[in-house]
């Protein structure tokens, strides 16, 4: 009999995936990928899907220990600052978040406030690294590839993979972040499937799951090493490379990247308010 409950809610403004992992003998939830809905037209920032979740929380008497990131995301805003205020917990995610607050702090040319060292999360996670959900173990695995600071949480039997793999359908995820790597994603991914066969996978972003619900947000180890459309079948690198670019080859930058970057980095967090009150958000030109 499994000792954790996977709930899965689904973002449909994103595709995103948030998941609450909880230890059925403690009612102690660990929150995965959380997200704040986001307006870039009115540059509003509301909290019903966010609201959704604590109220799950709340309604089966769970308790939340961990708000945990499996990367800085390029695709919506982190819920984590929100429901951290709201019902506590820690915020987590890989030390290598480090990197990624450098690369931005240069390119959204970031003043001296905003500090490079991870202090925005309340703990970042080295590589093998074993942290609690309740009685339970949760194994730190570092698998850049998609950013170069990507994580999976492997909790007992399901591993929790963020945008790294995705369902043996649709193969993986585009590589469009700043010193992402189809390469080291390769790697990455045989680290996985080098879990034993029986591991749940559960995937962090599917267009599907708007029509086919949570049959294509599970999958498992066996699956994606027989089925996965780009990395199955034993794939090598090189076949693996050439798929990976094909199958994306008119993919184009997640147009909300810079807009949302700069709440994720901060682990949800809005930047400082200006001198009159307001909240902004910086967008680099590119001269012609």
């Amino acid at each position: 009999m499994s000792k954790i409950r996977i709930d899965p809610f689904y973002h449909p403004a994103s595709h995103t995936v948030t998941y609450v992992v909880t230890d059925l003998a403690t009612c102690q939830s660990a929150v995965i990928d959380p997200v704040l809905d986001f307006d870039i037209a009115s540059g509003t920032i509301s909290t019903g899907f966010a609201d959704s979740i604590i109220d799950h929380i709340d309604n089966n008497g769970f308790e939340i220990e961990w708000i945990l990131e499996t990367h800085a995301h390029c695709d919506h805003v982190s819920a984590a600052c929100y429901i951290k205020k709201q019902r506590g917990g820690m915020t987590g995610i890989g030390e290598h978040i480090t990197q990624i607050q450098h690369t931005f702090k240069r390119l959204l040319n970031l003043d001296d406030s905003f500090k490079c060292n991870g202090e925005q999360f309340d703990q970042l996670f080295t590589d093998e690294e074993l942290i609690k959900l309740g009685h339970l173990d949760i194994h730190i695995m570092y698998t850049p590839g998609h950013t170069p600071a990507c994580v999976s949480y492997l909790i007992e039997d399901a591993v929790f993979v963020g945008d790294t793999l995705s369902t043996p359908e649709l193969g993986t995820v585009n590589v469009d972040f700043p010193d992402s790597s189809t390469t080291t994603l390769y790697h990455s991914i045989q680290r996985i499937l080098a879990l034993p066969n029986c591991t749940r996978v559960f995937v962090g972003h599917n267009k599907l799951a708007e029509k086919r619900a949570d049959e294509v947000l599970e999958t498992s180890v066996i699956a994606q090493k027989r089925y996965n459309s780009v990395v199955g079948g034993k794939a090598t690198l090189a076949e693996f490379v050439k798929l990976h670019q094909q199958r994306h080859v008119d993919s184009d930058i997640q147009p909300l990247l810079l807009p949302v970057i700069q709440f994720n980095i901060r682990a949800g967090n809005m930047p400082p308010a200006e001198a009159t009150g307001n909240y902004y958000l910086k967008i680099p030109l590119n001269q012609l």
